[in-house]
């Protein structure tokens, strides 16, 4: 039992747990914010300029409730009721909140992938000099004797 505790503990020590846990942390409270502009920023104006449509009430009943068959005002009144709906309202703000989300991770991680992103290097430049066989001095790469020595470097 005790090996156990103390592998529990080591896992739960590194890095990457740890970075997981923040990272669901701060996850949950970027979807409350995301959540928030989507209902009360972006859809009330959308609605309007759609024609005064409440997108968080907007439903189709599919089966009338047996309790009252409606006409519903809410989808909650229709769901007291016992009646079905399709909630159309809530899935065009669910679409839009996880278009939110994928956008914001998408501009966070290219920004994190510039940052990781190792400079490039520029190929070498061509050789312009050799070493002569001879007398090891440096000499242009072209030169077919060496003015150095003066050895031949034809067959070199």
């Amino acid at each position: 039992m005790k090996s156990f505790i103390e592998e529990f503990k080591k896992f739960i020590s590194r890095g990457n747990v740890l970075d997981m846990a923040v990272g669901i942390i701060i996850g949950g409270a970027f979807t409350k914010i995301v959540n928030s502009l989507v209902a009360d920023i972006i859809m009330p104006p959308l609605g309007i300029i759609l024609g005064n449509i409440d997108f968080s009430n907007w439903f189709i009943v599919l089966k009338k409730g047996a309790a009252d068959a409606g006409p519903y005002v809410s989808i909650e009144a229709a769901k007291a009721a016992g009646a079905n709906t399709l909630n159309v309202g809530f899935f065009i703000n669910s679409i839009i909140t996880f278009t939110i989300v994928a956008f914001a991770i998408f501009a966070l991680l290219k920004v994190i992938n510039k940052l990781k992103e190792e400079p490039k290097q520029e190929a070498p430049a061509p050789a312009t000099t050799k070493e002569c066989p001879f007398c090891y001095s440096v000499i242009n790469i072209n030169a077919v004797k060496c003015p150095n020595c003066t050895s031949d470097l034809k067959n070199k």
